[in-house]
């Protein structure tokens, strides 16, 4: 059996932040809001889990643009990497300060800042849709003469080393405050303290925000999360907001001069007044007071880490084996994975519709039984779900409110 090793980064991460959250507490400090911890890692769960199955698409990218179009031929030496490593570091700070000045592209990064703690957790807030968008910046890299295999590379040291600057447990960091980006730079880039605002969006290196002047030093202790905060902790909400707003704001311009200056205006020009009407539509009344109640009790939030923890063990077991996982079977897992993070969200929200999430789950799981075990287990699972359609109309619905919702 052929093992991705690289699925040994879901562990890692994980240490990480029960270290983290640790040292935390060794400080009295409560960097760890429940709430916001289960959606930041959902969002992350998707995204690796996603990552599968569009990576290759990438690499194809960057090796049909070197093959066809490369203007240097650029050598793995070293100062091939790193020329790479600075070069990454460079579009990269274009791609993200680009990210917060135009709606396009602020509609798919916003969900990255959408949290009001700062931890590591917050780190994997990234979305498939970012990185569709941030490929189309490294896409010059290639043109320039740089190899797929190395892209390929230095974006994995790329992608780790922002994961340690999401944090607020260290301080700054003596004479590394004037070369990389630190934790102290990063709070201020995720801060919305009016003075930190579009600040500090170098990834590695903090010369970028020098040399071009959106630089900030940390002063104040920042206020995290957006301008108007978003107060929901649903995972479909948080992905798809951005893109709901900006519809109807195109849609209330008058020409097409003005739906344009819409699409790549900045943020700040999008009437905040169209997420309230938005909320009223798609948002259950008060979630979010009605999360913080119900999210005391240790049997909702046992349920719902339960729930967490056992979609990263599958999808830890999913990226480790995956060469070695037939087609319909990666589909399913994936389709499982996604419904349990949208229900987490769902759990989160207090929404009354995630029982049908839950026998979506049940489903998904006789499925992939079927496809393993074949057709009599098929004549089986069709009678179990008959009973499990009978019971739920009878006794399940209801007591499953009472069990999670306490009522």
């Amino acid at each position: 059996m052929h093992y991705n090793w690289l699925a040994l980064a879901v562990p890692f991460f994980l240490l990480c932040i029960g270290v983290e959250y640790l040292v935390a507490k060794k400080q009295q400090k409560d960097y760890f809001q429940f709430n916001r911890s289960v959606a930041n890692l959902n969002v992350g769960i998707a995204e690796r889990l996603l990552d599968v199955f569009t990576t290759g698409a990438f690499y194809f990218v960057y090796d049909y643009l070197h093959r066809h179009y490369a203007l240097f031929d650029i050598q793995a030496n070293l100062w091939g990497w790193v020329s790479l490593l600075v070069a990454t570091d460079f579009v990269w700070y274009w791609y993200h300060r680009l990210a917060h000045e135009i709606n396009v592209f602020w509609a798919v990064h916003v969900v990255h800042h959408q949290s009001e703690d700062f931890n590591y957790t917050v780190s994997a807030r990234i979305t498939v849709f970012q990185a569709i968008v941030r490929t189309g910046f490294w896409a010059i890299l290639p043109i320039v003469g740089f190899p797929a295999e190395m892209i390929t590379g230095i974006l994995l040291v790329h992608g780790l080393y922002p994961f340690f600057i999401h944090t607020r447990t260290v301080g700054k960091l003596g004479w590394l405050e004037y070369v990389f980006v630190t934790p102290s730079h990063h709070r201020v880039h995720h801060a919305c303290n009016p003075q930190y605002l579009d600040r500090n969006y170098g990834d590695m290196f903090i010369i970028w925000d020098k040399l071009f002047g959106t630089f900030a030093e940390e002063e104040e202790e920042p206020v995290y999360g957006l301008t108007k905060q978003l107060d929901s902790h649903s995972f479909l909400w948080q992905h798809f907001h951005g893109w709901l707003e900006l519809g109807v704001a195109v849609q209330r311009a008058t020409s097409w001069r003005a739906k344009l200056s819409v699409l790549f205006g900045r943020p700040d020009t999008v009437d905040p007044a169209i997420r309230t009407e938005l909320e009223r539509q798609f948002l259950s009344t008060n979630a979010a007071g009605r999360a913080a109640t119900h999210n005391r009790s240790r049997r909702f939030r046992g349920y719902v880490v339960g729930q967490l923890a056992g979609t990263l063990l599958i999808l830890f077991t999913f990226l480790l084996v995956e060469k070695s996982i037939p087609g319909y079977l990666q589909l399913l897992a994936a389709l499982f994975i996604l419904l349990t993070v949208i229900n987490c969200g769902a759990l989160l929200e207090q929404r009354r519709w995630v029982l049908y999430l839950e026998i979506g789950r049940v489903a998904v799981l006789w499925l992939a039984l079927y496809t393993l075990l074949g057709y009599p287990m098929f004549i089986v699972l069709a009678y179990i779900g008959g009973l499990a359609i009978w019971a739920y109309f009878s006794l399940v619905k209801k007591r499953y409110f009472q069990l999670v919702y306490g009522g």
